[in-house]
């Protein structure tokens, strides 16, 4: 006999399903790809002009009125292999640390792009979150560039001016792309796979600290094993 908890997430996964079906009905052309992975998630891919549409329909259409977070990702293959990674990486992954992959990669639900832009976005009333992605063509020499979100979700704010921040793309309509942590006259963008990190250059890069161990009993000391030894 099922349990309760499997009947509510086979309900649970019948409305992602509904979901589904119903973003692919209304964006058309538009809805690119998707990944439903039952009990657990939803991830759709939207083409890139109609990601301002997409985030407008969520909020009034399908009640997602609660905005979790906005970022981005650079499928570049870093161009300094795996010389930058922290050595206790290399120690427990070395066939990885040998040979780096050289090959473009796109993640869940496929991409065309090196760059993507990825938002969350959750419904009160259904309590489902939902996964949204969007490649950014474009070379990254300043013309990457999406729609913005803050005029359907306003906390995506200070998320776009990040991702403006650290991986050069622009949000257009945003009312304010300045710097949250950069100076203003800094140049490159430093979550970018080309962008030197100077700093594990100069030094290797410490990964997991080597603690020293707690000092034990010296041999003179006392043994504890006799209350009365400590009287």
């Amino acid at each position: 006999m099922p349990s309760e908890a499997d009947t509510t997430e086979e309900v649970v996964d019948e409305a992602r399903r509904a979901l589904l079906e119903a973003l692919s009905a209304e964006l058309g052309d538009a809805f690119v790809g998707s990944d439903l992975v039952p009990g657990k998630d939803l991830t759709i891919r939207v083409a890139t002009e109609a990601w301002g549409d997409t985030a407008l329909y969520l909020r009034e259409r399908q009640r997602f009125r609660y905005f979790n977070w906005l970022s981005a990702i650079d499928w570049l293959p870093s161009p300094f292999g795996r010389s930058l990674d922290a050595e206790v990486d290399k120690k427990l992954d070395p066939e990885a640390s040998a040979a780096a992959s050289v090959e473009l990669g796109s993640g869940t639900t496929g991409g065309d792009s090196r760059f993507q832009v990825l938002a969350r976005v959750h419904s009160l009333t259904t309590n489902l979150g939902l996964t949204v992605k969007v490649d950014v063509p474009g070379t990254g020499d300043g013309d990457l560039s999406v729609e913005t979100w803050t005029s359907v979700y306003p906390g995506a704010n200070w998320h776009e001016r990040e991702v403006n921040e650290m991986f050069g793309i622009h949000f257009l309509g945003h009312p304010g792309l300045r710097n949250l942590y950069l100076p203003g006259d800094f140049e490159g963008y430093p979550l970018r796979k080309d962008f030197p990190l100077l700093a594990r250059l100069v030094k290797p890069w410490p990964g997991i600290v080597d603690v020293e161990p707690m000092p034990g009993p010296s041999d003179d000391s006392p043994s504890t094993d006799n209350p009365e030894d400590t009287l």
